[in-house]
């Protein structure tokens, strides 16, 4: 497991600065420490527990080989998304959540094989044999599909668990995760509502440095998970000849009893 954050540590990433007192929410209460100018301030002591208990779910599920999809389209957070879940093998949205995304969740397959296909015709020659108009809506086709599902074009089944940055703006996100039961991971400002999140995180969820510290520990946690997975089937690999020279060693000795 990655080290546990300390306090100072997401003081001096602002991770304490919450939304102003007359938009807070009041199912936030627990988590706020104090007001200070109008603004109301994290517990983060709280943070840090919270931290830790997403952050040990997260390790167990990359264990197992299940998958994350991470969400997070506000400008502040996409590039910080897209860089930290790409370096742990997690699909991610950082465009526009695609309605449906999982409700639908075959329909999105589909244009995904939609890219699939038109790759395909570049390698086996059939992109060639279209006209020149036809192979610019191809590619408009592919680019616009690029964009929105690039990231989860290798995500063959629904993730086992959704780490959202800021629930009030991907609320679509949050409601179709609830619709099928998916665990949800969050960073939960003072202006959301802490209730329907299993993995709250109480966090500022507009400043980059804030949520790059909150999202690299989530990160780790995950490829910790992943090298764990690696190591026991390597440990596994390594004892299959052990284990059927030790039965051939138990066969031969029955044999002789005979």
């Amino acid at each position: 497991m990655a080290n546990t954050i300390e306090v100072k540590d997401l003081l001096d990433a602002g991770v304490h600065f919450g939304h102003l007192t007359r938009k807070w929410d009041p199912n936030m209460a627990p988590y706020i420490y104090m007001e200070r100018n109008g603004i109301h301030i994290i517990n983060l002591y709280k943070t840090t527990a919270k931290l830790d208990e997403a952050k040990d779910a997260l390790h167990k599920i990359a264990a197992s080989g299940r998958k994350v999809l991470f969400v997070a389209t506000k400008k502040q957070a996409k590039d910080i998304v897209a860089q930290l879940a790409g370096d742990a093998n997690m699909p991610y949205i950082t465009e526009r959540w695609p309605g449906g995304m999982l409700t639908n969740f075959v329909t999105i397959r589909k244009a995904v094989k939609k890219m699939a296909l038109v790759d395909r015709m570049k390698k086996d020659g059939r992109y060639e044999t279209l006209s020149k108009k036809e192979r610019l809506q191809v590619d408009r086709m592919r680019a616009k599909l690029e964009k929105n599902l690039g990231s989860i074009s290798d995500m063959t089944r629904m993730p086992a668990a959704l780490f959202i940055v800021d629930t009030v703006r991907e609320h679509i996100a949050v409601k179709e995760a609830l619709k099928l039961g998916i665990p949800i991971f969050a960073m939960v400002d003072t202006n959301a509502n802490p209730r329907d999140i299993d993995f709250v995180i109480p966090s500022n969820d507009d400043a980059s440095k804030s949520i790059e510290i909150v999202v690299k520990a989530a990160t780790d946690a995950i490829k910790a998970g992943l090298e764990e997975r690696k190591n026991e089937k390597s440990s596994d690999d390594q004892s299959k000849p052990e284990k059927k020279a030790a039965k051939k060693k138990v066969a031969a000795s029955s044999e002789e009893e005979e």
